[in-house]
């Protein structure tokens, strides 16, 4: 029972002074909501990499040209990869499954009498299969229509925008790239951007179209290796150094005027590099934890101050120094934990407001709601010992005559 009125009187201590413990309680409740926050967008950015990962597949490598070398110095030149360089690869077999080679370049395109600068993809058939990409209207132009130049085209999920049509309806329909007139076949489901360029404002026609009808050029922006299952990246990427060694000619000890990367471990380090950040913002949004818990001490020492006599007086009743000190550790636990609920009801509204009216990526953890709402009680256990162990230590005689 004495445990039961010791929460009593804490409450009511709470209950008389509502202003103040409400305005005590804002410095962890901003702090609480802040953490929560910013963890969440933390998780949202790790989540998107995560996906973004998850969608390029564990077995595809990207080829892109390199530096030209001269006398193991690196020139001003840079050297083109060409669709000779893809037809080698593909024709190579061993630990290669697949090959999509791809030319871009940025084209205005005209559809309904609306205008658009889009960059434009030429690339094979077997895209979406390689780069694990779905159609969510139409179908993807064959490799029979790439060898005979058909001017198809797939565009992206968000291509649509541009022209503010319904992507669904554009299937069938004809737009204008380069002043020439393109079907559009098919959309890709959307992607979201991947570093500098968005796959979901592009468009993508057949290789060979591309190669002949729109760009003029054999030139490669970068080749999609897909390696077979059960062969290591490692191992594909010897195999391709090899082969495209040979298509250029490299002698033996000389430098490679290619690059070929791995983009999972590209985003390996994006997502690295997002957890750190996220780890930083959350440690500066948890400084206002310890700011508000400051707070909270400070105003059970003035509220130390003003109940004196009443301390003197409970103890002349036979209160010990236990039990004034559990009662005001109550008052500064309760106070912080109340604080806490609220900045994590306050929190996870904010993150769900960022998501659904800004768009951005948020993913409110669970581990990060109850890890900051334990450190709010422990920063109210904290910061109330002092108060506390204050209020315990009152001389009886001194407290009662206190004015």
């Amino acid at each position: 029972m004495l445990i039961i009125e010791i929460f009593r009187v804490a409450f009511q201590s709470i209950r008389a002074n509502k202003l103040r413990a409400g305005l005590t309680m804002l410095g962890v409740i901003i702090g609480v909501a802040a953490v929560i926050t910013v963890v969440a967008l933390s998780s949202g950015a790790q989540k998107a990499v995560e996906d973004r990962i998850n969608a390029l597949g564990a077995d595809l490598l990207s080829v892109s040209p390199g530096q030209s070398f001269m006398g193991g110095r690196a020139t001003e030149q840079r050297v083109s990869l060409t669709v000779q360089d893809a037809d080698a690869l593909a024709a190579s077999g061993g630990a290669i499954e697949a090959v999509v080679p791809e030319i871009q370049r940025s084209f205005p395109i005209e559809y309904l009498g609306r205008n658009a600068n889009l960059n434009v993809i030429g690339t094979s058939a077997n895209y979406g299969e390689v780069r694990n990409v779905k159609i969510t209207h139409g179908r993807m132009y064959t490799p029979g229509e790439d060898e005979s130049r058909q001017r198809y085209v797939v565009i992206g999920a968000t291509v649509s925008n541009q022209f503010n049509a319904n992507p669904a309806a554009m299937i069938g329909q004809t737009l204008q790239i380069r002043g020439q007139p393109f079907e559009v076949v098919g959309v890709f489901e959307a992607k979201g951007s991947q570093g500098y360029s968005n796959p979901d404002e592009q468009l993508y026609i057949p290789l060979k179209t591309a190669r002949y009808r729109i760009f003029g050029t054999d030139r490669l922006r970068s080749i999609s290796v897909k390696v077979r299952e059960g062969v290591s990246l490692e191992a594909g990427m010897v195999e391709i150094e090899g082969i495209l060694r040979r298509e250029h000619k490299i002698h033996p000890g000389g430098d490679n005027d290619f690059q070929i990367r791995n983009a999972r471990e590209f985003l390996a380090t994006q997502q690295q590099t997002t957890q750190v950040f996220g780890v930083l913002l959350a440690s500066i949004a948890a400084v206002s934890l310890l700011v508000g818990g400051i707070g909270i001490m400070n105003i059970m020492l003035v509220s130390v101050t003003e109940r004196t006599r009443e301390i003197g007086i409970r103890k002349a009743l036979g209160a010990t120094r236990s039990n004034v000190m559990l009662q005001f550790l109550i008052e500064s636990v309760v106070l912080c934990v109340a604080g806490g609920a609220l900045g994590v009801l306050l929190g996870w509204g904010s993150s769900v407001i960022m998501s659904t009216k800004f768009g951005w990526n948020t993913l409110v953890s669970p581990m990060a709601v109850v890890v900051a709402f334990a450190f709010s009680a422990a920063v109210g256990l904290f910061f109330g010992l002092w108060p506390a162990r204050r209020a315990a230590m009152l001389n009886t005689i001194d407290a009662l005559r206190y004015e």
